[in-house]
């Protein structure tokens, strides 16, 4: 790793509190090899976010994006990403979460070929849990991992284990309770160096290797700022060049158009692309958030099989195969529903008919958010894939261009359809202020990144004086009376003991940036200031 620069001499410092365990992940070693990623990496990681917004001034420009010209030989160029290593070759269902502890052991249980866990989408990142989380992933990379609930069943690791990848927070993102000098560390930089230097050795002794998610980038030079941090963290270690592996998420709308691109940065470390469809949504609909000529309809009107989801999707799994890797599909939203049968089977029939989409089109593994699913998501690529992926399966040749990804689908907007957005984005804001990243809501698994979905559709259908299909305009009154009656179901299902506090912290929170005058890039990064701490996450 370089050596900081005499200007860049200066200490790192935990401003946290106290949390369980906590000696064991914010070591002196440990922070001081985060420090030095962060005196080496962090004005490149600024750099590059004060360049995003090129795609969407394009777009307002009246200029049709296209792929980028200064990367068309890395396009046209013949070349493949590394092989994958074993426990990495058949990836036909994975399961994601946050990382509580019961969490962590449930998913390493689930019968799923990998467990990514979760210090994003699905995570609240009070300091309590970003820290527990550590704790709990350490443990679990040693196989000592264990939990006694409060109601009294204990929980251990049985064989065989899923395999761990880790998502870090996005490059967007910054821990507040770290700083270098009188700048707070990057929450990317943070969640990756103290994973991969307490447990990146003990992985690759073990037979297996750290291995990473990488979210919401939208360039490919942010995918080779990643890669330059897994050389100098692979060489300050002593590992051998290529033992971390990562998948890239595809979840941003300028990053479908440099799949190619971002595979190459990534190449000896990578590990293919993954839909993240749900994020794309949201980066889609922020893009042309300033466009009062595009009107997207109600949320569950933008299902998979619309066109521009469709080439998304297909462009993901023609590039990857083309370049040796592993496509890697969505998480399905459905969770199971215990206590009404019929609406069970229901869910648990859109899954499987996701689950048969994404196999039929190429994919190589999908992604599902509760170990109840990962039979049935099991049985479907099981059935539909004999092999340990479609790599080499040919696949028919396809148009993909800049109209096809981005032409904006049909659909009315219902009255319905706000009141729903309402609910789901305040719903999961007064979770996640409390300290819950992953949310079950009206029997669907919500995250940051659906919830974002809500919020930035009721932006736009106000900001830019939508209709509903009756005829009525989707405006602050009928924002506001929805989120109204939100606030006072909520308040009647809390009783007196219940988190007032939070309930009126969402609702004004959730007021604000969808009233705002200026869209807000990130929820989380304009609610991080409010969130406080949480008990709990470390114990066993």
């Amino acid at each position: 790793m370089a050596p900081p620069s005499v200007a860049a001499e200066a200490s790192i410092v935990v401003r946290g509190p106290s949390v369980p365990r906590s000696e064991e992940v914010l070591t002196g070693e440990a922070l001081e090899f985060l420090r030095d990623l962060h005196r080496q990496f962090d004005p490149r990681r600024r750099e590059l976010l004060g360049r995003r917004g090129a795609f969407r001034a394009s777009l307002e420009s009246g200029r049709l994006p296209g792929f980028p010209r200064e990367t068309a030989a890395v396009r046209d160029a013949d070349w493949r990403v590394a092989t994958p290593p074993r426990d990495l070759t058949d990836r036909r269902v994975e399961i994601t979460g946050p990382t509580d502890r019961k969490m962590v052991i449930n998913a390493l249980n689930s019968g799923a070929r990998v467990y990514m866990a979760d210090f994003e989408d699905a995570h609240s990142p009070t300091w309590t849990a970003t820290v527990a989380g550590q704790v709990n992933l350490q443990d679990a990379v040693r196989h000592r991992i264990t939990y006694t609930s409060p109601e009294g069943p204990e929980y251990r690791l049985r064989d065989p284990l899923a395999t761990l990848m880790v998502r870090p927070r996005g490059w967007h993102l910054e821990e507040r309770h770290v700083t270098v000098g009188d700048q707070p560390v990057s929450a990317s930089l943070f969640d990756f160096a103290l994973f991969f230097f307490h447990n990146a050795a003990e992985l690759v002794r073990r037979g297996t290797g750290p291995y990473f998610y990488l979210p919401k980038m939208e360039h490919y030079l942010e995918a080779r700022l990643w890669n330059d941090v897994f050389v100098a963290a692979q060489e300050r270690l002593g590992l051998p060049r290529g033992s971390v592996r990562a998948t890239a998420l595809i979840e941003t709308l300028p990053a479908a158009f440099q799949m190619d691109e971002i595979l190459y940065e990534l190449r000896e470390h990578s590990a293919g692309l993954n839909c993240g469809r749900w994020d794309y949504l949201f980066s889609f609909i922020k893009q042309f958030r300033n466009d009062r000529t595009v009107r997207f309809p109600d949320r569950d009107r933008l299902t998979m099989d619309t066109p521009f989801l469709t080439a998304y999707t297909h462009l993901l799994i023609r590039t990857c195969h083309r370049r040796g890797a592993h496509a890697m599909g969505g998480m399905a939203a459905q969770i199971p529903i215990k206590d009404d049968p019929a609406a069970h089977r229901a869910a648990i029939a859109k899954v499987v008919a996701d689950k048969e989409r994404e196999v039929r089109a190429g994919h190589d593994g999908t992604w599902v958010a509760h170990p109840g699913l990962v039979p049935v998501a099991m049985e479907v690529f099981d059935r539909e894939m004999r092999t340990a992926h479609q790599i080499a399966v040919p696949l028919p040749p396809e148009r993909i261009g800049p109209r096809e990804l981005l032409t904006v689908p049909p659909g009315p907007i219902t009255a319905g359809g706000v009141h729903r957005n309402t609910r789901v984005a305040f719903l999961y804001l007064e979770s996640w202020l409390q300290g819950l990243g992953c949310v079950p809501i009206d029997h669907l698994m919500e995250d940051a990144a659906t919830a974002e979905i809500a919020r930035s559709e009721l932006w736009h259908w106000i900001h830019h004086g939508c209709l509903l299909d009756d005829g009525r305009p989707v405006g602050a009154a009928l924002f506001r009376e929805c989120l109204a009656q939100e606030v006072r179901l909520r308040r009647e299902r809390g009783g007196a003991a219940g988190p007032g506090p939070s309930i009126d912290r969402a609702a004004r929170l959730l007021e604000e940036v969808v009233l705002a005058d200026v869209f807000e890039e990130f929820i989380p990064s304009r609610a991080y200031g409010e969130l406080g701490d949480s008990p709990g996450g470390v114990g066993g």
